[in-house]
């Protein structure tokens, strides 16, 4: 009797495909950033129309000072109605997050996707020489994902 396999033709052999996909591949590089001294109106503003959940807080030399997002805002939507205060002289420096992790651009997109799920963060800036040059979503590594369909995960 004869031993048939059932294993399939095995692709060409991919080594080093996936380690050189860095993050700086797939980073947004046209950011929308806020001052410290805007409103948290404006803010809100700008989130819903430009249809993101947050965005780094940047000084005029354009180093990150801190994030602000879609929860920082709800925070103050609450405490403001809760101790009936207006919202119109809240500013970012004082509501936004100033500890802020970030991701080397040149950290391997699918290690950027570990960091995602060990912290739960929704973004990750990258920052080079001082200045914020980007940010990583993980929508982004879900593209860079889809456009490796069909190679091997290394």
């Amino acid at each position: 009797m004869a031993i048939k396999s059932f294993m399939g033709k095995r692709a060409k052999d991919t080594k080093g495909t996936t380690s050189e996909i860095k993050v700086s591949d797939y980073m947004t590089r046209k950011l929308i950033t806020f001052k410290p001294d805007q409103s948290v109106m404006e803010v809100m503003t700008s989130l819903i129309k430009n249809k993101i959940s947050g965005g780094p807080v940047v000084n005029d030399k354009n180093e990150l000072l801190g994030i602000i997002s879609e929860g920082d805002c709800m925070k103050q939507i609450s405490e403001s109605r809760y101790y009936n205060m207006p919202m119109d002289n809240m500013k970012v420096e004082k509501h936004m997050v100033s500890n802020v992790d970030t991701i080397d651009g040149n950290m391997n997109v699918f290690d950027a996707a570990n960091k995602f799920l060990e912290t739960k963060r929704r973004r990750f800036p990258i920052v080079e020489n001082g200045k914020l040059v980007g940010q990583i979503s993980q929508k982004d590594v879900l593209k860079a994902a889809l456009k490796l369909n069909g190679q091997t995960w290394k």
